[in-house]
């Protein structure tokens, strides 16, 4: 049996094998009370994309200045992320603007490092799983988490070069791995750790 937390929905998530009964089930799950109040305590609160919140996009500081007499659609300019409109609709167009910039970036890098790997890529999509950063299926296709914008460019980096090594190794064997540090040009162990440590909190931003 195993308990989860859902960092974006604070749900407590209980898997069972099928030779285990509920009222068992239940029962270990509620022995296990302090657990999951110790992690229902530790989930931050959500960061809503309202005016003058901050999101880290590349994990660098970036305000919401908003003004109602701007235009709606969404500006980078250093430090800020201008946009104006109407209020009311102003989190909905932040997060279309983050999808598509996520979209492009990921594209964007996942060619440079196929080129490199002398693999093709069928093609990118971006998505808001839960518990996954990147993925590649055998046809080809690879598709990441929108929120690795909000990563360092070096924990984004590794996760790209990461699934573009699987077009030629589909497991975690040591040629897949030493793959990966050969087309990052670095360890990728940090950026692992990294997604580790701090990536349920990115699952703050844009969630209601």
């Amino acid at each position: 049996m195993r308990l989860r937390v859902d960092q974006r929905t604070a749900t407590i998530l209980l898997t069972v094998p099928r030779r285990v009964s509920q009222r068992h089930a239940l029962a270990w799950a509620a022995d296990q009370r302090d657990w999951i109040e110790t992690q229902l305590a530790a989930i931050a609160p959500p960061v809503r994309f309202v005016p003058d919140a901050v999101i880290p996009l590349y994990d660098l500081p970036h305000r919401i200045d908003w003004s109602p007499e701007r235009s709606r659609l969404v500006r980078r300019d250093e430090d800020r992320l201008t946009v104006g409109g109407p209020l009311e609709n102003l989190e909905a167009r932040l997060l279309r603007w983050l999808k598509r910039h996520a979209a492009e970036l990921l594209d964007r890098e996942t060619c440079e490092f196929a080129d490199k790997a002398g693999v093709s890529v069928d093609r990118t999509g971006v998505g808001d799983p839960v518990s996954r950063w990147g993925s590649c299926s055998s046809t080809g296709a690879i598709r990441y988490s929108w929120r690795l914008i909000l990563a360092p460019e070096w924990v984004r980096r590794a996760t790209v070069a990461h699934e573009v090594a699987h077009r030629i190794h589909m497991d975690h064997s040591p040629r897949f791995h030493a793959l990966v540090a050969d087309l990052l040009g670095a360890d990728p162990k940090p950026a692992r750790s990294w997604l580790r440590r701090n990536g349920s909190s990115l699952h703050r931003f844009g969630r209601v």
